[in-house]
């Protein structure tokens, strides 16, 4: 039974990477880092990944995605997927090396953590967002960290819950050279990705996070964008297709203010305590 979901699955996953990858640098106007996230997020959930970004990101009509994307619900999908797949790549290659390794639970879930925050955020947000703080590699660091950790946090706290619990069960479940590895890991990161969509509506909500953007070429922008907000110390003069944030629509991004200290460090203890009780409920009552 579960060889014929697995296979179903692929056969699922093979079309939505292929429809997604030509697709989303085709035709839909979305920051290249973006345009990667949502191909690695279809990577590993296949149809579920294709079904986020028809639903979430891509045009519908020519000169409409600043529009169709300014929705609180999809700029909070675009950031959450951002950090799935980003610190996803991470906890994944971590579990990998550690279950190759036959590393115990503690030093494996450092690694995870470890591989899974520093790709997130040191690549993922901090490189390849760094034109949003004004081209600078270790301001874009410091303002990414705090966003980063709090998400993914989260998105930790339903992997483990997965694979620790299902791994066990699962005959070659733990074996990185058997696909039922990859499957369980693929439906940890689908979990991750509820668990951490909450505190990501809250770090967009708060101006804390970027969710989805707009980039277009110069000579294609559309009058109704022709005002859209610049990144803080974006030059004058620009190539037509920059690897960022050329030209973007920062409607969701209104003159909120961020939280105050005290809020901040309120949802940092809140994504620790969550973290923390997936990993209680780990070692009280998964297989290891």
């Amino acid at each position: 039974m579960l060889n014929g979901v697995i296979l179903l699955w692929y056969l699922l996953t093979v079309p939505s990477v292929i429809f997604v990858a030509i697709d989303i640098w085709r035709s839909t106007p979305e920051a290249k880092v973006l345009k990667w996230a949502f191909i690695i997020l279809t990577l590993f959930t296949g149809p579920i990944g294709a079904f986020f970004y028809v639903l979430g990101c891509r045009e519908p009509l020519a000169g409409t995605h600043e529009q169709y994307v300014a929705t609180r619900w999809r700029q909070v999908l675009g950031s959450t997927m951002h950090c799935a797949a980003g610190d996803g790549i991470g906890i994944i290659v971590g579990a990998a090396i550690g279950a190759a390794l036959t590393l115990a639970f503690w030093p494996d879930f450092l690694l995870e953590y470890a591989l899974g925050f520093g790709f997130g955020w040191a690549f993922f947000q901090a490189f390849a967002m760094r034109d949003m703080a004004g081209g600078s590699y270790s301001k874009s660091l410091r303002m990414t960290f705090l966003p980063e950790l709090l998400s993914m946090n989260l998105l930790m706290a339903g992997m483990q819950l997965v694979s620790r619990f299902v791994m066990p069960h699962v005959t070659d479940g733990n074996d990185p050279t058997n696909i039922r590895f990859w499957f369980i890991m693929s439906m940890a990161l689908l979990v991750g990705f509820i668990f951490a969509y909450p505190m990501n509506w809250w770090l967009v909500s708060n101006n804390m996070k970027h969710g989805m953007l707009t980039v277009r070429a110069a000579a294609k922008r559309p009058a109704a964008n022709s005002t859209a907000a610049m990144p803080m110390g974006a030059p004058a003069s620009m190539p037509q297709e920059q690897d960022a944030m050329a030209d973007m629509d920062m409607s969701s991004h209104s003159d909120v203010a961020e939280p105050s200290t005290g809020r901040k460090a309120a949802m940092t203890v809140l994504s620790f305590v969550i973290l923390g009780a997936a990993l209680l409920l780990v070692v009280l009552f998964a297989q290891m």
